[in-house]
């Protein structure tokens, strides 16, 4: 078997020059805000993970153009689904090696089951308090009890055997969950579950995320952290070759047939810098620095895309738009928890009374200036927690409780007792107290702007509405998963295109996580634990449609939008388009030099 690795190593490195990415071909882009730590289990922000997904390798992948998303094998084949969804065997491909590191004496590493095994083992040490835990928690045989132990005991044991994460030999992964789940092998494609060599982690200990050592395309060549990040193709990376499904549609098509046959990576190289402020990456973007903006700031969106269409200076100059793939659903959440911190919870629990306000707060909201003001036209009304990309989504439905009807909002008030005593304009609760919510923000231009608008939006129905939490985002999410926020706006973009993704953000196994409402329906938890032990099928449709209605019926959520947003490209850019749920797709872009203007 040495043999046979150093064999195919010896080819890897002998390939043609004629089919490696080309030096030339340079992807410039900027994103708004910084990465954190290249450690694909332990960060969850949009950069850090971009830029991790290039570097690392999970097993599995998506198929770059089908529509809807459909998986294939990525270092591994598809898995082998046994025990009725509950056990999945995948197979390693020989061959796949980690890039060149001090820990492995300066030499490429093989790629082998025990990396993934290892690596998904970290998401269960408690000293890297991964955010992408709750993917597998609670799932794999054995492996809460060896986070307990770690807990006890201060030290995640990574010798230690586990009954579900099994490498029976080099290159086979064999993972055995608790209970049926035909979702996971959607987490064996994200890069929370990519490989890590063991070497490398315990080489580089605390420093870790500073020292990414993967399988992928690209590989670090330059990092000024919270600044610039510069890829270089990795030139020990395997053979692959494009192929796969042309898509739905003739952009989708026409990219199908430059990319088919074609070795990937194409660019040798993609310089990521960091711009905070919407405006300058708008005019490096217009100045030709930059080669695509993503997504596109909403200041701008009626410059760039007036009246839905690109601006004809913009389509002169030969740039595209193209969509900004992500099922992405935004909504404010309501704690229903009857108290916070101990204290009685004005908006919380399931009595009528308290049920109709939450609903009222819904109906009374001026979700359309939210769209048109705040959004830009970059979103589209929700009436179901659930975007078009997922499983589960009916394009059909129509929520009368969603509906923006400030009449009904003060109707349903009056009839449940919340009205105004004092002539003061605004509401007391039933029993005759002193009534009001209050709705936490981040500080930004923006949610100030939000906050105005529920300001008009609850003075219109007579309700009293404060603003005294206003925290980063970090701290405020902190404080919400310990249900001490009474509302604030949020979304959810999905890791995985299934609607399960979207309602465990309900479920009570997930209070302390991402449960932010503290919705604990038993209901709601018996039909959760039904569909995650099912797989797609429309007697599943039907049991995620009752789901959707008491979602609701009972409003944890406000559901408001998905949005639609758009992606500004140059000409000289070829073959971009996003995933819904992957990251950026720079290992398909090609780039003509000679139509770059020089810098």
């Amino acid at each position: 078997m040495a043999r046979l690795a150093a064999a195919l190593l010896a080819l890897a490195l002998a390939a043609p020059a004629a089919a490696q990415p080309d030096p030339r071909k340079v992807v410039r882009t900027a994103y708004p805000s910084a990465e954190s730590k290249l450690d694909p289990a332990a960060e969850s922000d949009e950069a850090s993970g971009s830029i991790s997904h290039a570097i690392f390798d999970p097993m599995l992948a998506y198929d770059f153009l089908a529509r809807p998303a459909r998986l294939v094998g990525n270092t591994a084949a598809l898995p082998e689904i046994t025990d009725g969804g509950a056990t999945f065997t995948l197979r390693i491909r020989p061959g796949i090696f980690f890039a060149p590191d001090p820990a492995f004496g300066g030499k490429p590493r093989e790629l082998t089951a025990h990396d993934y095994v290892y690596s998904i083992k970290r998401l269960f040490d408690p000293k890297l308090r991964s955010q992408w835990l709750f993917l597998v928690e609670g799932k794999i045989l054995g492996a809460d009890a060896a986070m307990q132990d770690a807990k006890r005991t201060g030290r995640f044991d990574f010798d230690r055997p586990i009954e579900g994460l099994q490498a029976p030999d080099r290159y086979t992964v064999r993972i055995r969950l608790a209970n049926p789940d035909y979702s996971f092998p959607y987490v064996l494609a994200m890069p929370a579950t990519a490989a890590l060599a063991r070497e490398v982690v315990e080489h580089y200990g605390q420093d870790i995320s500073h020292h990414p050592v993967g399988t992928g395309p690209y590989r670090i060549a330059e990092w000024v952290k919270g600044s610039r990040i510069v890829l270089e193709a990795n030139p020990g990376y395997r053979e692959e070759y494009f192929d796969g499904d042309p898509g739905p549609d003739a952009a989708s098509r026409a990219i199908h047939a430059r990319l088919k046959g074609r070795r990937l990576p194409i660019a040798g190289r993609i310089e990521i810098h960091v711009v905070d402020e919407a405006q300058p990456r708008w005019l490096a973007f217009l100045n030709g620095e930059h080669d695509y903006i993503r997504p596109l700031p909403e200041d701008f969106a009626n410059i760039a895309l007036p009246g839905g269409k690109l601006a004809p200076n913009l389509a002169k100059a030969g740039i595209y738009v193209t969509p900004d793939e992500v099922a992405y659903t935004t909504y404010t959440t309501f704690n229903t928890a009857e108290t916070i911190d101990g204290k009685p919870n004005a908006i919380g629990g399931f009595a009528p009374e308290r049920v109709a306000l939450r609903r009222a707060i819904g109906m009374g909201y001026r979700i359309d200036e939210q769209m048109a003001i705040l959004d830009k036209g970059q979103s589209v009304r929700a009436h179901t927690p659930l975007p078009p990309a997922v499983s589960g989504h009916d394009p059909d439905f129509v929520s009368p409780t969603l509906e923006f009807n400030p009449a009904k909002a003060k109707a349903l008030l009056d009839m449940f007792g919340y009205v105004d005593r004092d002539g003061d304009g605004y509401r007391e609760a039933p029993d005759g107290s002193r009534f009001s919510f209050d709705h936490a923000s981040v500080p930004t231009l923006r949610e100030r702007q939000r906050n105005e608008l529920w300001k008009k939006s609850m003075d219109a129905i007579g309700i009293r509405v404060t603003f005294g939490k206003v925290e980063k985002l970090p701290e405020l999410r902190k404080q919400a998963q310990h249900g001490r926020v009474q509302s604030f706006s949020y979304g959810w973009i999905a890791d995985f295109p299934d609607g399960e993704n979207f309602l465990q953000l309900l479920w009570k196994g997930s209070i302390g996580q991402v449960n932010y409402a503290m919705f604990d329906h038993p209901e709601y938890n018996a039909l959760y634990e039904r569909i995650k032990r099912m797989p797609d099928s429309p007697e599943r449709n039907a049991l995620i449609e009752r789901m959707v209605k008491l979602i609701l019926v009972y409003s944890p959520w406000l559901v408001e939008t998905f949005k639609a947003q758009k992606i500004l490209v140059q000409p000289w850019v070829l073959n971009y388009k996003k995933h819904p749920f992957g990251h950026e797709p720079w290992k398909y872009l090609d780039v003509d030099p000679a139509r770059r203007p020089a810098r």
